[in-house]
């Protein structure tokens, strides 16, 4: 059975969405600051919908296919570390969660671009914090099950893609 391409891509990039508008969602309406790996895996899941739209335009083209395919791979396996890193801290000992950091706007302000990039994929003790779960799953936990369903959909395109220009 052949999976037809074009509805994987919309679906990937409309499940984006919907993953990106609910987490504007519990900021804006459930009022939870978002810690800084929970904004760098907005960024991912972005990264990710980008792909899977660029995908759904360029199905017919096997180069941009696979060029989109294999951003949205990428994508999917930055997400897969960021997601993997917050369960991680999430999940240690109260004595071993780093001290919890500055906000943002504070890192931004004071702390060269670099040193607030390694606190955004590093997290810190803010990120400890489980404020929501499902299903035993916290928000992170749901979305490392998200970006390895985006990554298995991605490789897919790929091999496809691949496939389609020999």
């Amino acid at each position: 059975m052949r999976i037809n391409l074009k509805m994987l891509c919309l679906t990937g990039f409309i499940t984006c969405v919907a993953l990106l508008a609910s987490a504007y969602f519990f900021q804006f309406a459930l009022e939870m600051e978002p810690c800084p790996l929970c904004i760098m895996q907005r960024i991912a899941t972005l990264m990710v919908a980008l792909g899977c739209l660029a995908g759904f335009f360029l199905v017919e083209k096997p180069l941009g296919l696979l060029i989109a395919s294999g951003w949205a791979l990428l994508s999917s396996f930055f997400g897969i570390y960021l997601a993997y890193q917050h369960n991680w801290l999430q999940n240690l000992p109260a004595d071993q969660v780093p001290s919890c950091g500055p906000s943002l706007e504070y890192m931004l302000d004071a702390f060269p671009l670099v040193e607030v990039m390694a606190v955004m994929l590093r997290g810190n003790g803010n990120c400890a914090e489980v404020s929501w779960s499902f299903a035993g799953l916290s928000m992170p936990g749901w979305l490392l099950v998200f970006f390895i369903g985006f990554a298995i959909a991605s490789a897919y395109g790929v091999f496809i893609a691949w496939k389609a220009r020999k």
